[in-house]
């Protein structure tokens, strides 16, 4: 729980004040006056201000900010400082003051994604190795320990390349193209597959699976490398350095065959024969049980000697300087335009609106990535800074989208929006974000 709300308050703090700093800086270089910069909403738990006037505050609900600037739609503004109060500045102005908050949050997308360049990329290679009969890689001739090259015309170095380019082609119809390296020959090949409105309107949580692909894993060969304490394995008297070679008289010679049998058996009695010192040794295991998705799964206390990674099945990618920037605005531009893309697909409803979340599970994800390490951290972080600019864009009245929408009708007709419609508009705004918020919350609330 601490690391949850930890992860999500680091995350959206450094966002929103990056965001709001972008309206902030870009008001005082056009000499407009601001009144306050708020990170938070609510009761101000502390307060600074600075010589220029304008109030610092961090607010109880770390959810959101706002920068509040001089207007004199909001109040009586006195004569001396009339020329500092935003609605007296010109069009275009008002128009980079709002885009400037979106801005920051691309520009911040760029840094982070630029850290975790410097910081070294390692990736796991795309390779093959299963293919799910039936799926639409399967109309290809690619077989296991197959080396994915790109598919429909994007390079994949890593399966979270492939992630990236699958995502995109949620709801496609038409041929792909996939280009691979065989596996035997070395040689490149080139094969084509059809999707019809592929994933429209589903939910998935795996969409390299629901391709048809599933990466390659080295055989784990079941060598005991670890005994937990009391558990169930050391009530049965399995040991350190035991091989594990039948189970319920099967012959078991991978690790996933031994975690498989033990959990379709909990609190049942399994046979164990392992190889130690030479001599085999019959063991009786008493899984215990633990409920996962609402079923019972065993479990026995045991961790594997873990595998030995082949050369190459690891990408490590070093940047330099110039080259970590670069890279960083190629990420932020690739994800921006699968955001785009993928608010677009909701619309059409080729993406299902289930695919929504709110801030329960932008918590969860916040906490996963942390556990991940820091550079998944900082990727989730980038990728929230760019969702955040792209969803303010949007030109729904209330968000900066909004406002640069009726900047752009002012500019075109040299005179404002008026006053009238620009607040039956910003009702509309707000019972639609409310509207999608809500859905984002029960969502939430249903993936619990």
């Amino acid at each position: 729980m601490i690391q949850n709300i930890l992860s999500i308050v680091i995350s959206l703090g450094v966002l929103i004040t990056f965001h709001e700093f972008g309206h902030y800086f870009i008001a005082r270089k056009c000499g407009v006056k601001v009144l306050r910069f708020s990170i938070g909403f609510g009761k101000p738990i502390y307060r600074f201000v600075a010589k220029t006037g304008t109030e610092f505050t961090l607010a109880m609900i770390p959810l959101g900010g706002y920068v509040r600037m001089l207007d004199e739609r909001e109040g009586n503004v006195p004569a001396h400082l009339k020329s500092e109060a935003f609605n007296n500045k010109s069009v275009w102005q008002r128009f980079a003051i709002v885009a400037a908050g979106p801005i920051a949050n691309f520009i911040l997308a760029i840094v982070i994604y630029a850290i975790v360049a410097l910081m070294g990329i390692q990736s796991l290679t795309p390779k093959v190795g299963h293919i799910q009969p039936q799926s639409p890689i399967a109309q290809t001739n690619i077989q296991p320990g197959d080396e994915l090259l790109s598919i429909n015309n994007s390079v994949v170095s890593s399966w979270e390349d492939v992630n990236l380019v699958l995502a995109d082609l949620i709801g496609a119809s038409g041929t792909i193209t996939v280009r691979y390296q065989d596996l035997l020959s070395k040689e490149k090949e080139t094969d084509t597959l059809t999707l019809n409105r592929w994933m429209a309107g589903k939910d998935s949580n795996n969409l390299i699976g629901e391709f048809g692909l599933t990466p390659w894993q080295p055989k784990v060969v079941p060598v005991i490398a670890q005994v937990v304490k009391n558990g169930a394995a050391e009530k049965a008297g399995f040991q350190v350095g035991d091989k594990i070679i039948e189970g319920n008289g099967k012959p078991i010679d991978d690790w996933g065959q031994f975690v498989t049998l033990i959990q379709n058996h909990p609190g049942s009695l399994v046979s164990i024969d392992v190889m130690r010192s030479s001599k085999n040794v019959v063991l009786m295991l008493l899984p215990g049980s633990i409920e996962r998705n609402g079923d019972l799964v065993g479990y026995a206390g045991l961790a594997v000697v873990p595998p030995v990674m082949e050369a190459g099945l690891w990408n490590t990618r070093h940047f330099g300087p110039i080259e970590s920037l670069t890279y960083g605005a190629q990420q932020t531009w690739k994800m921006t335009a699968l955001t785009v893309s993928s608010i677009g697909k909701m619309f059409q409803g080729l993406i299902s609106i289930d695919n929504l979340s709110g801030p329960i599970t932008i918590a969860k994800v916040a906490s996963a990535s942390a556990d991940s390490g820091l550079q998944s951290f900082l990727k989730f972080m980038a990728y929230l800074s760019v969702s955040l600019g792209v969803l303010n864009l949007l030109p729904i009245p209330m968000l900066d989208g909004g406002h640069l929408m009726f900047f752009g009708i002012e500019a075109i007709r040299r005179k404002p929006v008026s006053e009238k419609i620009q607040s039956m508009a910003y009702r509309v705004g707000a019972f639609l974000l409310f509207t999608l918020m809500a859905i984002a919350i029960f969502n939430d609330i249903a993936r619990l």
